[in-house]
This record gives structure tokens, sequence and C-alpha cells, in this order.
């Protein structure tokens, strides 16, 4: 006997990798599951200010890199000025100009999608600082200090916690007002943390609000600690990351440099927006070159073609399911299918309407011809040809009596309808109109079924965005096709043998 395991195995696979695939999008690229949803994004711009010294004037500004945010969009304009966007592990804008005369006004603007990821991870191990040389009035004082906190820590973050306390004891002590005298507490801490030769550097921060202006960058310290940077907001003695915090610059590098020029300064302001997420996953992918195996880098027009064709699984998959499973009787195989994708460009009632008028116009012609005694090919053409007449004269009534829905029953596969009609004409003559009531009864019943689950707004987005569906569908599909028991209808003639009990 012929071992069906190598089949199992094979619809396993499709199956896994089907599922795979579709999670990978998801989470790889932010491809939501369902439709509709939407994100927050944020509008950031900054704006650089200077005044020209009547010479030539070049200003760099550091660009965020931070792995919570993801860039969607940027753009630097200032008329007059040349641009240059540097990549590499310090992204930076650098505008310049021959001359630059009175004040100079530079913009830069970027769209920030939160990702969620708010720790930070080290790329490697960080060097040991250098210890940090202290001025001679200072340096008693701060080894006193850290001295102590270092006999109360156990590691780099205990350390870094219990000193961010002592910074900012509303008691200090005389030694501390004297080092916060001529340090502020986020460089006085930094010294500290390098004096134990512990990893620390300053990074640049932003606090997202909506609709807030001229805002600075705020100094933070982040602290290495078992592979991975732990932030410190040591002004608000405040351990952690908020969500809304975006990393500016953290490489320890200035944040802006201006040459040719004076009294410079950067502000920023922002705005939060709400985006849909699948727009903003299709500007990221767009963004980083990852459209390649996607049928959004596709023209508009093949997308939407390709947004009808996709539905067609669907409706093999009803059909199947009904026809081996449920054992409902059709008018041919998979012409509910192409019915139902009519459904979906004229609404399931016109449709219903359009097609039970189109067919009985058309036995009824096929009755007539019948009796021609006409071959096969020849009486099959003029039932095309009625077909397309009928459709004309309906759609035309409709346009003259004002009824638009009428105008779609064009959408009806003509070459489907005529063999259609000549099936149920050669089953009434061999069976009669019983049978045919049941073949187009449950023909009709599919279609609309296939209708509803095509037209439905949820697997439209699944077969279109996730491709890997389509595998599952196939598995599905195979499946139901090793099914060689009964049908759900066939178990009707077993009712005499349960009896009365």
């Amino acid at each position: 006997m012929h071992s069906r395991k190598p089949f199992f195995i094979f619809v396993a696979l499709l199956f896994i990798f089907g599922i795979s695939t579709s999670i990978y999008r998801s989470v790889e690229h932010n491809v939501p599951f369902f439709p509709g949803k939407q994100v927050q994004s944020w509008s950031v711009e900054a704006k650089v200010m200077f005044n020209g010294t009547d010479k030539p004037a070049e200003a760099s500004l550091s660009l965020p890199q931070d792995p919570a945010f993801d860039v969607l969009a940027e753009n630097a304009t200032s008329a007059g000025y040349g641009l240059n966007i540097s990549e590499g592990e310090d992204r930076r804008a650098v505008w310049s100009i021959r001359e630059a005369s009175g004040r100079q006004s530079l913009y830069y603007r970027v769209t920030l999608v939160p990702t969620g990821q708010l720790s930070v991870d080290a790329e490697e191990k960080p060097v040991t600082p250098e210890p940090y040389l202290w001025q001679v009035t200072e340096r008693g004082a701060a080894e006193q200090i850290i001295n102590d906190v270092w006999e109360r820590s156990a590691s780099n973050l205990s350390f870094a916690q219990q000193l961010m306390s002592v910074i900012n004891d509303s008691n200090q002590s005389q030694n501390l007002a004297l080092l916060l005298s001529v340090n502020t507490r986020t460089q006085l801490f930094l010294h500290m943390m390098q004096s134990k030769g512990v990893p620390a550097k300053q990074v640049s921060g932003l606090m997202l609000e909506d609709q807030r202006r001229r805002q600075q960058l705020n100094p933070y310290v982040q602290v290495y600690q078992d592979g991975e940077w732990v932030l410190f907001d040591v002004e608000n003695n405040k351990q952690g990351r908020p969500e809304n915090l975006v990393l500016w610059q953290h490489n320890g590098l200035s944040v802006l440099d201006v040459t040719g020029g004076s009294n410079s300064q950067v502000n920023f302001s922002m705005l939060q927006e709400t985006r849909s997420a699948l727009a903003t996953s299709i500007d990221m992918m767009m963004n980083t070159d990852s459209l390649d195996f996607s049928l959004y880098q596709l023209p508009l027009e093949e997308q939407s073609t390709f947004k009808g064709i996709l539905l067609i699984p669907i409706g093999v998959l009803v059909v199947v399911f009904l026809r081996v499973i449920i054992g409902i009787k059709t008018s041919g195989t998979f012409m509910p299918v192409l019915i139902a994708l009519a459904f979906i460009q004229t609404t399931l009632l016109t449709g219903l309407i359009g097609f039970l008028l189109i067919v009985a116009f058309g036995l009824m012609i096929r009755s007539y011809l019948s009796q021609l005694n006409l071959l096969l090919i020849s009486r099959i053409s003029a039932v095309i040809i009625v077909v397309i007449f009928i459709i004309g004269l309906f759609t035309l009534i409709s346009y003259k009596v004002g009824l638009s829905e009428g105008l779609t029953i064009t959408f009806f596969p003509m070459i489907i309808l005529a063999w259609t009609i000549e099936r149920m004409s050669i089953l009434w003559e061999e069976e009669g109109p019983k049978s045919v009531m049941m073949a187009g009864g449950g023909s009709l019943f599919v279609a609309t079924l296939a209708y509803l689950a095509m037209s439905n707004t949820l697997i439209q987005h699944w077969v279109f965005n996730f491709l890997g569906i389509h595998l599952v569908i196939l598995a599905l599909v195979l499946v139901m096709g090793q099914y060689t028991g009964y049908r759900l209808t066939e178990l009707k003639r077993f009712k005499p043998l349960a009896g009365d009990k």
C-alpha cells in the first residue's frame, strides 16, 4: 500500500511555511494583521540659527539614529544652501554656503515612528574609560563621596543608582555643594562614574510632547551593565527611558557645529500624528528597499488586478469544502467562484437578480435553439451572442430608468454564463426541472458564501499582504482532497436505519 506519510509531511511543511512567512512579515516589517490599525508618529522640526559673518559658512547638525524610533521620512531645506546628509555611525546634515550675512535659519524635519525597542543593547563591550582628572580643589571632596558610595554598591548599576540618589539628596553635604558649584548634576555624575572605571557616556535626548515649540535637548547618561546601556536622568533623579524620549545624539559628539558664524543655536518643534499602520509599514519598506518580494512594488493598476486575483483561492477553498465535505451540487465546478467575483463588483442583491434574469432568458432562447438541431459549437456560439445581447439590453434598460446598479451587470463572465445555460438546458432535457433547480440553487448558494468570504475586509487584507496565507489554503485544499467519506448531505440516507425508539 502506498504510504501517505510523504504527502502529510509535504502538507505540514506548506502549512508551517505559510504561517511562518506571515508572522515574519508582521514582526520584521510591522505589517498589521488587522486592517484599519493606526499608529502614532512624531513630526519633529529642528531649526538651526546663527549670525553670518560675510564669510563662507558651514553648519553641521547631528541627526537622530535611535533604535526606539524608525525614520519614516526626512528632509532639510534652506534657500541658497548646499546640503549633504552623511550616513554612518554619526549621521549629520551639513549645510554650506559661499557667503552668509545676517541672521541665518536652517530647517531639518523628520517623521519618527516608535518601534517599542526602548532598551539599548551594546554591540560590544565598551572600553574602560580613563579616570577623570579632578581639579585640585575638587579631588578630595569627590574621592570621599565616590568611595563612600562605592562601598554601598555591588555592580555598575547599583553604583549609578546610589550615586544619583546622593547627588539629588536635598540635604547636601559640604563636599557635594562644592562639586555642584562648578559642575552640573549630569556632569558630576558622569565624572564620578568614570573615576571608578565604569563605562558611561553622556547622550542628548528630546522629550516628545504634542504641539510643543522651541524645545531644547536634555542631557542624559547611559551606564553599561551586562551588555545593555541603562539610561539615567540625573537632573530629575530618574532611571529608565520613557517612551516619548528620542536620543538625538549618543556618540559623545557635539549636536551642532557652525563655522563662519556666531551665536549659533538649535531648537525643536514637534507634532504628534496618527497614521495608518499599513501605509507606515509600506513607507518603511520603501525606505529600506524591502519591497523586492512585495506586491506593493508593482504599479497601482497591477496591484488592483492582483487584489482581485488573490481572492480566487478563498473562493476555491469555499467551493472545495462545500462540495467535498458538505456535498452541495453546483452547475460547473468553479463557476460559483467566478460568479462570486462578479458579485463583488455588482453587490450581492444586484448580482443575484442579474444572474437569474440572464439565465432565465438564456434558457428560453436555448430551448428554441435545441429545436434547430445545431452543432454544439454553433449552438454555444449562438448562446454566447444571445447572452451578450441580454446583458446589453438589461444595461440599457437600467440606464434609461435610472438604476445605476444595473450598469454593473457587465462584470458577469459571459463565456461562463453561456456554458452554464448550456449545461442547465441539457440537464433539463435529461433529468428534468428539479435537477436544474437543485444545481442552479446550489451554485447560487455556494457563490453567495464565496462572495461573503471574498468580500470580507479582514480576508482581503490577509491574502494581499501575507502571501504565505495562500500556502495554508493550498495545504487545506490538499487535505480535503484526501477525504473519501460520506458527504454531510448523504447522511440523510441512513436515517431509516436509526428507526423509532
